[in-house]
């Protein structure tokens, strides 16, 4: 059993800061990529943010330059450092992982999602 955990969401002004954890915990052998995505009120889930094991990167058009993704690999844990967040930003934030469990097969694993409120 793969468990990840999410933390980190809130209320914060325009142009501030949150950054978000996930942690991935249970039978994992290996972790893939992790990654972001977020859904709002009305729209269909989107990438945000992916880091893969060796470290690459990749952001949504939307949020280069102000989002950054890293991991723990000792902790399997990855984070969301955003900055200068702006209403649009606003969403329910899902952490995603790739992760290779005890039976040696890789499965698809979801967060149950933080909320992000940015206000105007």
């Amino acid at each position: 059993q793969v468990q990840l955990v999410e933390s980190g969401g809130g209320l914060v002004q325009a142009g501030g800061s949150l950054t978000l954890s996930c942690a991935a915990s249970g039978s994992i052998i290996s972790i893939e990529h992790m990654g972001w995505y977020r859904q709002a009120p009305g729209k269909q889930r989107e990438l945000v943010a992916v880091i893969n094991r060796g470290g690459s990167t990749g952001y949504a058009d939307s949020v280069k330059g102000r989002f950054a993704i890293s991991t723990d690999n000792a902790k399997n844990t990855a984070y969301l450092q955003m900055n200068s967040l702006k209403p649009e930003d606003t969403a329910v934030y899902y952490c995603n992982a790739d992760i290779q469990n005890y039976s040696g097969t890789y499965h698809q694993y979801w967060g149950q999602g933080t909320h992000i409120t940015v206000s105007s």
